[in-house]
């Protein structure tokens, strides 16, 4: 689907700031977008489908950019509630997971309750999700939850996640700073690099 190499712009111009750069990609996504037809599908996956969740994704980590937190979050949260909704696909549909952003960017504004939780949930470690939702020691989700139990005072938990995420960032290409590379140490990080 090259339709997405808009949202791969949009997302990054809006995480560095750019905003009118990705509030083009955005305009010119949308546009795009609303050309596909019902009937294409990505193996067993609507097309529709999947820029559904690319334009919710991109719609909060540029309201985020903006200031706009709550509506930032209320498009990632539906970019995870239509993620979820996917049809099982092998390779997945969505590859990056919504959850690492909804999740490193509620971190990041203080959300931690919230945001373990919702790190709790891509690691497949609270009922409820099927299988194909979930991410067992993904290495960015391991971050997060980490990093929330930390700020929430956890001290029994976060030594045992602390393991799993150093076997994680051993098989790593690169440290994970955050859970998400949407988030501003991230953002940091590479820019320093």
């Amino acid at each position: 689907m090259h339709r997405l190499h808009r949202i791969r712009q949009g997302l990054a111009y809006s995480a560095l700031g750019h905003i009118e750069e990705a509030d083009a990609q955005l305009d010119t996504f949308l546009a795009v977008k609303a050309r596909v037809p019902e009937s294409r599908l990505l193996h067993n996956v609507r097309g529709v489908d999947l820029l559904e969740v690319a334009a919710a994704m991109l719609e909060g980590e540029l309201a985020y950019r903006k200031g706009d937190y709550d509506l930032a979050f209320a498009h990632l949260r539906r970019a995870v509630s239509l993620d979820d909704a996917l049809p099982y696909d092998e390779p997945w549909g969505w590859m990056q997971p919504t959850r690492h952003a909804l999740g490193a960017l509620l971190f990041e504004q203080g959300h931690t309750v919230e945001a373990e939780q919702v790190f709790r949930q891509d690691l497949g470690l609270v009922p409820g999700l099927p299988r194909a939702c979930v991410h067992p020691d993904n290495v960015w989700a391991l971050r997060g939850l980490y990093d929330c139990l930390i700020a929430n005072g956890k001290t029994d938990e976060a030594p045992h996640v602390k393991l799993r995420l150093d076997l994680a960032e051993a098989r790593a290409d690169r440290p994970v700073k955050a859970a998400c590379g949407c988030a501003q140490v991230a953002i940091d990080a590479i820019c320093a690099s």
